[in-house]
């Protein structure tokens, strides 16, 4: 039984899966808009003008699933909390994606040797979600 995040970019959603697609290698398998679903959002739950956002999208990164939406679209998104913990086949990978993901984010440990890694670090990116880069021992 997997666990898959669900992360609510809150008006950004697009923007965060063409950055992750580039950063991570990660390809977008679905994506639905709210302009395309089948059922609208009842009157008054979204902002005007967030018809092209996205309701829905499931991006694989590596052999995961993220999943992704703009949720109500406040502007606000949240991601405290957690991070991401992304397994690199090696230390070019791991510098490549960790350099990626730094790109106006945050480097909260540089990529460096640990006890339990030969390259490991962490990073929030621009949109504020937490990233760990791991190479395994």
């Amino acid at each position: 039984m997997p666990i898959e995040p669900y992360l609510f970019f809150e008006g950004r959603c697009k923007e965060a899966l063409d950055f992750y697609v580039k950063a991570l290698g990660a390809k977008v398998e679905m994506m639905m808009r709210y302009s395309e679903s089948p059922e609208p959002a009842p009157p008054g739950k979204l902002p005007p003008g967030s018809e092209q956002k996205v309701m829905h999208a499931v991006l694989r990164v590596g052999d995961a699933r993220v999943m992704a939406s703009d949720g109500l679209c406040s502007g606000k998104p949240d991601f405290g909390g957690f991070s991401l913990c992304v397994t690199a086949a090696g230390e070019a990978e791991a510098k490549r994606m960790f350099n990626a993901l730094a790109a106006g984010g945050h480097v909260q440990m540089p990529l460096s040797k640990t006890f339990y890694s030969p390259c490991f670090g962490m990073v929030t990116d621009r949109f504020g979600v937490g990233w760990m880069i791991l190479v395994p021992q």
